[in-house]
């Protein structure tokens, strides 16, 4: 078991770490510009975190589906399911190409920063959101090869994808100087490069499938296309999916808070701020490798009916877990100050961000657990779980960092500006902490009652 895990794992870790080394290659280019392009890349990807992020059910309801397909050996639902998914992404993609400027202005009114912050902020905008059709369309079919348990293509479409993303940031700003646009149309160009790549895979991999699926019964292919997306066999997907939607609007609504009340601290801790989230995102991509390898093994045992390999992977994959987490502690330990002066070179905010760093040291610990549920229960498809683990979760984010601030904030008002944002920051950072390990320790709580209790 422990080899077909990393098997699944260590292909979806090499796919994961080219996600954050992209944001970081974004943040180290536009962190020798300045802060204020800090800031607005911050913004830029918080705007699209709160985008995409709702719409994250396109990965995960096609990988959970597709596994349990898998499992079941329903190689003809596997191809609905992929579809399905695809065509409820394009849609979704160009209707957020036609409000992008109502968008635009919501995030406007939404974030804070400085005039020349989001301006940069909406530059960047204007450009990125041109790749919508191509980024949720790599949602499902990265979610369809996970669930079909291969986790090898999705490793080669990210890695060729970074390395054009990469080269054409490198080049627009470096070499071209468009500044923060520059950055934005390299995300467009390598995304629609990834999903070409991501749908010659489909072919030349599954072809054979597709075509049987397609033409069966004699019929013309767009009658079975047709039976694919109908609303009885469509209902299903929506109401798993419209629990994960919720569950993320959740999500977002955190990070993007965590970005808004960083702004109104100041534009130097929204900067501090956007650097030392860099350490999470490093962490939650690897953590996710094995959440991945989770949403397959589980979904695949659920739809096969193996009760014991089930519980056998659960428990291997929260050891793998634990492994981590010991693992990353100590590198940030170590290695702390090191990373955060790949991101930038500018000596007042490294040392700016120095007396947070210790907030590094304990994201894995309240973190992974959160993290490997996810992709647990998102193979079992319980998505109301994952949803009301969520809802609890994000009150308590929320109801502690309004609490806290409103207990213990004004002792400190008359302390100096910087004493004052040091401590609002670090509440900030506490209810942070709580809302992951609450995630976690919820998760675990109902992990008999929403994943084993599926096999009868």
């Amino acid at each position: 078991m422990n080899k077909r895990i990393l098997g699944l794992a260590l292909p979806n870790i090499v796919t994961n770490i080219t996600v954050p080394l992209l944001g970081m290659v974004d943040m180290a280019i536009v962190g020798h510009l300045s802060a204020s392009h800090i800031g607005a890349i911050a913004i830029g990807t918080q705007i699209f975190n709160l985008i995409y992020w709702n719409f994250g059910f396109l990965r995960m309801g096609t990988s959970g589906f597709t596994a349990q397909a898998y499992g079941a050996q329903n190689m003809r639902e596997a191809v609905h399911i992929f579809l399905r998914a695809f065509a409820i992404a394009l849609a979704v993609a160009i209707l957020l190409l036609a409000l992008q400027w109502p968008l635009a202005q919501m995030a406007r009114m939404l974030f804070e920063g400085s005039d020349n912050v989001i301006r940069l902020a909406l530059s960047y905008f204007y450009v990125r959101i041109w790749a919508a059709p191509a980024t949720l369309g790599l949602y499902a079919v990265k979610g369809w090869f996970i669930g079909m348990q291969n986790s090898r293509l999705p490793m080669w479409i990210a890695i060729f994808l970074n390395i054009v993303n990469i080269g054409c940031s490198l080049l627009f700003v470096l070499v071209l100087h468009w500044d923060i646009r520059g950055v934005a149309l390299g995300t467009v160009i390598a995304q629609y490069s990834g999903l070409a790549v991501g749908l010659f895979f489909v072919v030349k991999k599954y072809g054979k499938l597709f075509k049987a699926t397609l033409t069966a019964g004699g019929r013309p292919p767009a009658a079975n296309i047709a039976d694919a997306l109908r609303w009885k066999a469509m209902r299903r997907f929506f109401k798993v999916n419209g629990d994960i939607f919720l569950r993320t609007v959740c999500l977002a609504a955190v990070f993007t808070f965590i970005t808004i009340a960083s702004g109104k601290i100041s534009d130097e801790v929204l900067a501090i701020d956007a650097l030392l989230l860099q350490f999470f995102t490093l962490f939650s991509y690897i953590m996710d490798g094995f959440a991945y390898a989770g949403e397959s093994l589980v979904g695949r045992y659920i739809g096969a009916q193996d009760r014991k390999s089930l519980r056998q992977a659960v428990r291997l994959l929260i050891m793998w877990g634990l492994i981590l987490t010991a693992a990353f502690t100590a590198i940030y330990a170590v290695a702390g100050d090191g990373i955060l002066r790949l991101f930038s070179d500018q000596d007042e905010l490294v040392a700016g961000a120095h007396p947070y760093m210790f907030w590094t040291l304990i994201i894995p610990v309240c973190g992974f657990a959160a993290f490997l549920f996810d992709g647990i229960f998102v193979g079992a498809t319980a998505s109301r779980t994952m949803r009301n683990s969520m809802f609890v979760a994000s009150a308590a984010f929320f109801a502690l960092y309004f609490g806290i601030k409103h207990c213990c904030l004004p002792s400190y008002q008359h302390t100096g500006i910087s004493t004052y944002q040091y401590h609002w920051n670090n509440i900030l950072w506490t209810a942070f902490m709580a809302y992951l390990l609450l995630r976690g320790l919820l998760q675990a709580l109902w992990l008999k009652k929403s994943v084993y209790n599926q096999i009868h």
